[in-house]
């Protein structure tokens, strides 16, 4: 793999072709790299087969919690107390209690209590309950749980299901409840994760095809992104022999499986044409940007793993998840892009710039295939820069406040839970829990659970019960429910939504009410608080991770104090447009209609999260890029505003191309029929191109302008320390300390001759 620099004063890093041993295995042995690469991804295949079979689709609560202890008990104690499937019986006209119907419901009933997995089985028809019957007495309900942890249950729905949807004499069946809800959801994401690969694969190619002009170049970084996603489809498979990874992971994998081993294979392949077009043969040229661009490349990929490690944190495991995909697919895009890429490279030599699809579009002489369109592009992005440099002040404050602005909505946000609402509307479950909502009296899903432990007389319990429902917001208290002594439940409905702000402060209360006997309190308003308070809990240290990981890793490529500073403001700035999107149109319904999904009201709790680290880390990657060119040319030149110039020039078209690339891949992702899906795939598009066209473009040279030489400035021991460990794309020593003698006007100083020079290249 590409090396760190350790550079000491009065020296420099390790400088001609033999200068690592991972350099010299790649491009002397290129044969042997790609037959082992080969026969390893293989493996990955056989390997990773499968894995959306073992991967769950829950994981939003925190294990610890009273609420998850409460469910727990009441699962093992009163199995009818927490139903996960529900057989929705349609009697059509005749109603639910016309004889044939209630007959036929009732041998539905005595089936299901006898399958294997089966527990805890009630009807309208054994129990007479009116919240078992629809108000217009053509349906009513069959409730049961399939026990067993998340795999096995769904191993039994798929069992069983057959078996009970349809018609069935005089009755027509369907299946709903939470299983059911996350069965399906787990059979849509993967159907929808295929649809979204067979429209990123071919989009991307054509991009490719348009930044490089050659095929044979443009199908370089496509194989290393489908090799990062089989190697971290293999990884996942591994971990689900330990534990819990959720089937929404797999989103996150194809994405910046794509988008990031195509961003670093344009790194690499853009720098290895550069050195070819100074005349280096394809050997010696791959041994410069392994030591160049390979370098910055590494850097990046632990960038953004950083950042998503951040989520391992968190107790629920539906974060923990992408933390496993993310790190694992950044990591072997980068090994694929430093190992497949360059080793291919040496063996195509001059024929990575073969096939110019380009040239059916052109007229006239083509440009050079070695280096097509850098002239123009390479002096547009320098004449821009130096535009806002001009102005720096002016695009400093106005893209900032923009961007805040942009942001404002989120401050409205309110936090909720998943539900069936997530799926589209011709879900079967999700047409199943609509009639439940509206077709069906009380408050369905929406009741809280109160678990009571320990010797207790029955005028203790009644007592309590009426306490309880003496409480504001408790629309009405049921029970108690015991099952031997010591154990019994309550079920209180809240006032309002299920799991609104009223449904919360009753949670509170219920905690805060004597009773006694031990209680716990569960239900979904009671996840959502406990799920909150762990997220606050933990944020801190998720934040800590990702601002110290960043500082210290932007410090190692700059050796600036400032810079890391600038750099996690500017990238958290740059994620406003993302939340103020995602409450403007996910929470608010605004484009719902045109987006396909109905609105709730709310945002579910884990994903402003999950968004941030993954939006954060990839801004982190295009950053890193950048910066990694400007301090390469200012170590060379010690010309501040000319460094930014070149910076942008040399990166500012590839940032460009490798965001639309990344942000058409989320919005394939983002097709999803599943709500939080598509938020995830929009948001991050629109935080990606934000990023590459607003903050790189305009607020990062305009700020840097502002600071001025100070952006390179460390104390003494820092300096002394980054001089011995730091990382950089560079060959060159550090810059002067004092810039050099401004040159006589028409004169170009030596920063500018060579930037000249490398625009005409």
């Amino acid at each position: 793999m590409a090396e760190v620099k350790k550079t000491a004063r009065g020296g420099g890093p390790p400088q001609g072709p033999e200068a690592g041993g991972w350099t010299r295995f790649v491009t002397v042995r290129p044969r042997l790299t790609l037959l082992v690469a080969l026969v390893l991804t293989a493996l990955a295949v056989l390997a990773g087969s499968g894995v959306a079979d073992r991967m769950g689709s829950g994981g939003w609560e925190d294990p610890a919690a009273e609420s998850t202890y409460a469910t727990g008990v009441l699962e093992h104690r009163f199995p009818g107390s927490q139903p996960n499937l529900l057989l929705l019986v349609d009697a059509g006209t005749g109603g639910v209690d016309a004889p044939a119907a209630a007959a036929e419901a009732r041998r539905l009933a005595e089936r299901l209590d006898a399958e294997p997995g089966v527990e805890g089985v009630g009807s309208y028809w054994s129990t007479g309950s009116p919240a078992l019957r629809s108000e217009d007495g053509r349906k009513a309900v069959i409730a049961a749980r399939i026990g067993g942890e998340e795999k096995a249950a769904a191993a039994v729905l798929d069992r069983i299901a057959p078996s009970y949807r349809g018609t069935h004499g005089p009755v027509e069946v369907s299946l709903g409840g939470g299983l059911v809800v996350r069965h399906e959801m787990q059979q849509t994401i993967a159907e929808d994760l295929l649809r979204a690969e067979l429209i990123a694969l071919p989009l991307t190619l054509v991009l490719l095809v348009m930044v490089f002009g050659s095929a044979v170049a443009a199908l370089l970084p496509l194989g290393v992104g489908i090799v990062a996603i089989l190697g971290a489809n293999a990884v996942l498979r591994g971990i689900t022999e330990f534990t819990d990874v959720s089937v929404f992971a797999q989103n996150l994998t194809t994405a910046l499986g794509l988008g990031l081993a195509i961003d670093y294979a344009l790194f690499i392949v853009r720098r290895h044409r550069e050195e070819l077009a100074t005349g280096a043969d394809p050997r010696t040229a791959v041994r410069t940007t392994l030591r160049t661009a390979g370098r910055t490349v590494l850097f990046s990929a632990l960038t953004v793993a950083a950042s998503l490690s951040a989520m391992l944190v968190f107790p629920q495991y539906f974060l923990r998840s992408f933390a496993y995909a993310g790190i694992a697919v950044v990591l072997l895009a980068a090994v694929a892009a430093l190992a497949l890429l360059p080793a291919a490279l040496v063996l195509l030599g001059d024929r990575v710039n073969a096939l110019d699809l380009r040239r059916l579009l052109r007229r006239g002489r083509a440009p050079r295939p070695d280096a097509p369109g850098r002239d123009a592009e390479g002096a547009g992005w320098a004449r821009a820069a130096a535009l806002v440099m001009r102005r720096a002040p002016v695009f400093a404050v106005l893209t900032t406040a923009g961007l805040v602005l942009l942001g404002l909505p989120f401050l409205g946000v309110k936090f909720g839970t998943a539900d069936d609402r997530q799926l589209p509307t011709t879900a079967s479950s999700r047409i199943v829990q609509d009639e439940l909502r509206h077709g069906f009296p009380g408050n369905p899903g929406g009741g809280l659970t109160v678990l009571a432990e320990g010797p207790a007389t029955p005028a203790q319990y009644t007592a309590y019960r009426d306490r309880i429902a003496a409480l504001d917001g408790v629309a009405r208290a049921e029970g108690p429910v015991t099952a031997g002594p010591g154990h019994a439940f309550f079920t209180v409905v809240p006032e309002g939504e299920g799991v609104g702000a009223g449904a919360q402060r009753t949670v509170a209360e219920l905690r805060a009410a004597s009773a006694p006997f031990d209680t716990s309190v569960t239900g979904q308003a009671a996840v959502l608080v406990d799920s909150k308070d762990a997220l606050a809990e933990r944020l801190p240290w998720a934040a800590g991770i990702i601002v110290v990981v960043t500082l210290l890793l932007v410090f190692l490529l700059t050796g600036s104090v400032l810079v890391p500073v600038q750099a996690v403001f500017l990238n958290a700035l740059s994620l406003t447009a993302m939340f103020g999107a995602v409450v403007w149109v996910f929470q608010d319904g605004h484009l719902a209609g045109l987006l396909g999904f109905t609105p709730t009201g709310d945002i579910e709790t884990t994903l402003p999260v999950l968004m941030f680290c993954v939006a954060f880390g990839l801004s982190m990657d295009y950053g890193v890029f950048l910066l990694s060119r400007i301090k390469e040319e200012y170590d060379a030149t010690g010309d501040h505003e000319h460094s930014i110039r070149f910076g942008l020039s040399r990166t500012g078209g590839l940032i460009t191309a490798a965001a639309v690339i990344l942000a058409v891949v989320m919005v394939a992702i983002g097709t999803s029929r599943v709500t939080n899906t598509k938020m995830l795939g929009l948001g991050v598009a629109l935080a990606v191109l934000m990023d590459a066209t607003v903050v790189r473009s305009l607020l990062v040279p305009s700020v840097m302008k502002l600071t001025g030489r100070l952006t390179w400035w460390a104390p003494g021991p820092l300096r002394r320390f980054h001089d011995r460990f730091g990382i950089s794309e560079s060959d060159h020593p550090a810059a002067p300390a004092a810039p050099a003698a401004p040159a006589p006007d028409g004169v170009e100083t030596p920063g500018e001759r060579r930037e000249m020079t490398a625009l005409r290249s």
